[in-house]
């Protein structure tokens, strides 16, 4: 191992382990099947533990804590951000301040829970026609205690807004990296959320998806030598980083500061990377509630149990959007976008 590089080498499980400020990443991979009239599987449940169904199966798709349709049902947020990345499929999503939406196909949605949040991302089976495949990667990304009560901020970024970079390397094999956060070879993220740890440049976050031709070489640029760098290799048979030999699903943690050179294997491969300089304070943690003490997360409960964090205005814990709906955000404050 190239210890200079290199720092540890762990297995991919469910969820991936994530290096501060990043508290959680999961990547979620169903192949589901044709929807039904209320867009879940136009096929039988029976067998499945409804409400909890996470193992994976035969049939290649789980419905998760849903019972109709697969997805997470309303459940609140405190204190961190969520970082949703759908590469394939949809996600509908509606919240405690009244805002919604349906993004995929490359969109990210950027959510700071703030104070606190109660949302529902649900999976709809669109397509009564053909199978229904969803991918997508669920980031935490902490906040420092100075932020974690500030207000929820619901943000989209949508697919044509985020760049992309592409290397050519002395073979002509391309390497493509879309700039979710931060910024690679001069080109930069769309704006994350105000109030967010990548907010300010200084604390380097970057959040990139990477895929690599057969074959191809590309040098992962450094950074300072305090940030913290995670690379999933997740899709793929073989990459070599830093001159060491790995089989997909690792999760390579390296010194930020020294480049790294990727030198993929036969087949094309897929990974993420997560970096940023750690917030460093303490992490309390209680299911969806992530503060800095016992007795914050004690209060924070208090509060849900008290407020609900405004409640929920629709008409089912896994709500989700008319089958026709294109991609579109509403925002709290009544603007809306659309996507076709």
């Amino acid at each position: 191992m190239n210890d200079k590089i290199i720092k540890s080498i762990k297995a991919l499980g469910f969820p991936w382990e994530t290096q501060d400020p990043f508290l959680f990443c999961v990547h979620h991979e169903d192949f589901y099947p044709k929807g039904n009239a209320e867009m879940g599987p136009a096929e039988s449940l029976q067998g499945r533990n409804i409400g909890q169904d996470f193992a994976p199966s035969k049939a290649g798709w789980r419905m998760y804590h849903g019972r109709n349709v697969p997805g997470f049902p309303a459940h609140p947020h405190r204190g961190f951000e969520t970082v949703t990345v759908v590469t394939k499929g949809v996600v509908d999503h509606s919240d405690s301040l009244g805002a919604a939406g349906r993004f995929g196909f490359g969109d990210v949605q950027w959510m700071t829970a703030g104070k606190g949040v109660q949302h529902c991302e649900m999976f709809p089976l669109l397509s009564q026609n053909k199978e229904n495949p969803l991918e997508l990667f669920q980031i935490w990304l902490n906040l420092p205690k100075a932020k974690k009560m500030v207000s929820p901020h619901f943000a989209m970024l949508w697919d044509d807004t985020i760049p992309a970079v592409k290397a050519s390397d002395e073979k002509g094999l391309m390497t493509q990296v879309r700039v979710i956060a931060g910024k690679v070879d001069g080109v930069i993220a769309p704006d994350p959320a105000p109030d967010s740890w990548a907010a300010d440049p200084g604390n380097e976050v970057a959040i990139w998806t990477i895929r690599m031709d057969a074959g191809a070489t590309w040098n992962l640029p450094p950074a300072s030598d305090d940030v913290n760098r995670s690379l999933y290799f997740y899709s793929g048979a073989s990459i070599e980083i830093a001159g060491e030999n790995f089989i997909s699903h690792k999760a390579i943690e390296l010194h930020a500061d020294k480049e790294a050179i990727l030198k993929n294997g036969n087949t094309e491969s897929a990974l993420l990377l997560l970096q940023g300089k750690p917030i460093n304070e303490p992490v309390v943690q209680h299911g969806p509630f992530v503060m800095n003490t016992e007795a914050e997360i004690r209060e924070t409960m208090n509060d849900y149990g008290r407020t609900e964090f405004g409640g929920w205005p629709w008409p089912s814990e896994e709500h989700v959007h008319p089958r026709e709906k294109s991609r579109f955000a509403r925002y709290p404050n009544g603007d809306e976008e659309f996507r076709d």
